[in-house]
């Protein structure tokens, strides 16, 4: 069916004088389902609505807003896969570089708070057009938020928009509901009901259903008050058991957050990922050597949808939710051959997953009925005995995908949740996992080894890790393989003192792991981890966390993962003298201690890491 025009003269080409949607991105365009532009029009399409797409417009003013004429029925604006202040900025908040998701990966192609700048540019354009925003930067700033960038909290991003409607979470269902209720006539401003939507109102009505947030007038003045604000949204965020929010900004405005949509079921994520995608970048950007972002995702599959995890550094649990469903396994082999029809396709399927690769469905039935717990996680602090752990699907999607002819390997890149293999009382998937779906080394998250941290981030206990790795190393032995962990990282989570970085620093000394990936703590709207750090109280308790601010302790914490290179000693002694520690001198600091060899498991895994770099370059 070819792309979907980008510009007038691909409408025209396609006999269209007006498009019903011009959709607005911070992204180059791409045409695979792994970016929400994509799918939003593609299932417009399919449902007969004419989409033209607006990638990375000239913001500068309203020319370019114009370029399609007014549509029929109204903007559809998203920043693009990540938030547009995350895309720009590090969490030192130093300029970023590169743009994954650019042409050429040149930065400087969208601008900071991109929904708020096009949709007024939009606004701009046509006065009484229908603007609705979504994904993931309007998705997490739908209600008052902390904003690290600005060290404050703002308001909805519906209101500093001009916006008609959010979208929040993924908006398949709800962008269909909203086409068809402008389709008939409806104002933009009377669509008000529909589901995983935020809305502007001049009154409320109150009933049992509904539930009013602490004023953002409150919020603004008290860390107290935004945390309880938080804390409610947080547990009203299932499609069965949410209530109705609603936040006052003023006697005559308020924003409502209708409960969410309900996750699509396992036909509707089949028909969803079936689409007629050209599984691209737009070949407009070919001269500019494309858009670096296909290239993790091009030979991928995405087999699954929601996470139960409940992680609270990440936004998961506020944008897509804690109710998991998957794919069928027919769609995902049907999937796994067209690929191997591709044109660059050279026998290796990079991913098969999702935000966890090795869930595939509800965590337990009563989910299906009853909604999530609020009151408790699924895995967190220890997993819950309702809990359907069960591999043995996920392992038939993965055995038929090893099947099929011109398929060489599967790799499983999207992350494999370890306490959810522990507590698999079969060692029938990891066995599998080693044997198939590694080369050479397996990336997990622990994020921690401090038990305490561990706690604020909701992860399992320190212990678990350490079985995870013995069961890892014991199967590969008996394997005959020759593959090594590699753990990622977080520093200077909310909850982490200096000691605690300390204990993970010599963790990491005692059992020759070697980080590869350290991510210091980014405050990105949404998450619980980020109402910690504003806060400094965590706000399912209210009991007060200790938070890292300064940069010279973050800087510490950060280099004490990775005592090892030179370049951190300094930071490490500073921090080891600054916590008395001195005794730790000769096995954290190179020159202080007798032996200064390399350790064999970091040999061996630097000789593991040259291996895989070496395969990878041959695959590409």
């Amino acid at each position: 069916m070819g792309f979907l025009p980008i510009t007038n003269e691909e409408c025209k080409a396609r006999g269209w004088t007006q498009p019903d949607f011009v959709l607005i991105t911070g992204d180059g365009y791409i045409d695979h389902p792994s970016f929400g532009t994509a799918i939003i029009s593609r299932l417009l399409e399919s449902r007969g609505y004419k989409v033209a797409i607006l990638p990375q417009p000239d913001w500068n003013s309203k020319n370019d807003f114009m370029r399609f004429g007014r549509p029929r029925l109204g903007f559809l604006i998203n920043a693009g896969n990540v938030d547009s202040m995350v895309n720009h900025y590090s969490v030192f908040k130093h300029k970023r570089k590169t743009d994954a998701y650019s042409p050429g990966g040149v930065t400087g192609k969208r601008p900071n708070r991109a929904v708020i700048v096009y949709s007024n540019r939009a606004r701009e354009a046509y006065k009484d057009i229908p603007i609705i925003i979504g994904g993931i930067e309007a998705s997490l700033r739908r209600l008052g938020h902390y904003d690290y960038w600005d060290d404050r909290v703002r308001r909805s991003i519906l209101l500093d928009a001009k916006a008609d409607i959010l979208i929040y979470g993924m908006g398949e269902r709800a962008v269909i509901e909203i086409a068809e209720a402008l389709d008939s006539g409806i104002e933009a401003q009377d669509i008000g009901w529909i589901r995983g939507t935020c809305v502007k109102a001049k009154e409320i009505y109150m009933d049992d259903e509904t539930q009013v947030l602490p004023e953002f007038e409150q919020i603004t003045g008290s860390k107290q008050a935004y945390a309880e604000s938080f804390a409610i949204q947080y547990k009203n965020n299932d499609y069965i058991t949410a209530k109705r929010l609603v936040e006052k900004y003023d006697e005559r405005l308020f924003v409502v957050q209708n409960p969410p949509q309900p996750p699509l079921e396992t036909q509707e994520l089949d028909d969803i990922y079936e689409l007629p995608y050209e599984g691209a970048y737009h070949p407009s950007y070919e001269e500019q050597g494309g858009i670096p972002a296909i290239k993790e995702v091009e030979f991928s599959i995405i087999s699954s949808r929601g996470c139960f995890g409940g992680c609270s550094f990440c936004a998961l649990t506020y944008h897509q939710g804690r109710q998991v469903r998957g794919r069928s396994k027919a769609s995902i082999v049907k999937e796994g051959k067209r690929l191997t029809e591709l044109p660059g396709f050279k026998g290796y399927i990079h991913d098969v997953g999702g935000p966890t690769a090795n869930f595939r469905d509800a965590a337990c039935e009563k989910q299906l009925t009853k909604g999530v717990c609020t009151h408790k996680d699924c895995l967190y602090p220890h997993p819950c005995s309702q809990m359907n752990v069960d591999h043995r699907e996920y392992l038939e999607v993965l055995r038929e995908l090893r099947s099929i002819k011109g398929i060489k390997k599967v790799f499983i890149r999207s992350g494999v949740r370890f306490d959810y293999v522990m507590a698999d009382k079969s060692e029938e998937f990891l066995r599998e996992l080693c044997k198939y779906h590694v080369s050479g080394i397996l990336k997990v998250a622990p994020e921690h080894v401090s038990d305490r941290v561990l706690s604020y981030m909701h992860k399992p206990e320190k212990k678990v890790f350490q079985e995870f790795s013995r069961k890892y190393k014991k199967i590969n032995e008996q394997l005959g393989l020759k593959q090594f962990l590699i753990p990622y990282l977080i520093s200077s989570h909310p909850g982490s003192t200096l000691e605690d970085a300390i204990e993970l620093a010599v963790f990491l000394s005692d059992n020759g792991f070697v980080p590869d990936q350290v991510q210091d703590f980014y405050p990105t709207p949404g998450t619980l981890a980020t109402c910690m750090y504003y806060t400094e109280l965590e706000p399912l308790t209210m009991q007060p966390v200790y938070v890292a601010k300064s940069l010279e302790e973050k800087k510490m914490q950060r280099a004490l993962i990775h005592f090892n290179k030179p370049e951190n000693q300094d930071l490490v002694k500073a921090a080891l003298i600054k916590a008395g520690r001195q005794d730790l001198f000769g096995k954290l600091l190179r020159g202080a201690g007798k032996s200064q060899s390399p350790r064999k498991e970091e040999t061996d895994l630097n000789k593991g890491r040259k291996r895989l770099k070496n395969s990878n370059k041959k695959r590409s």
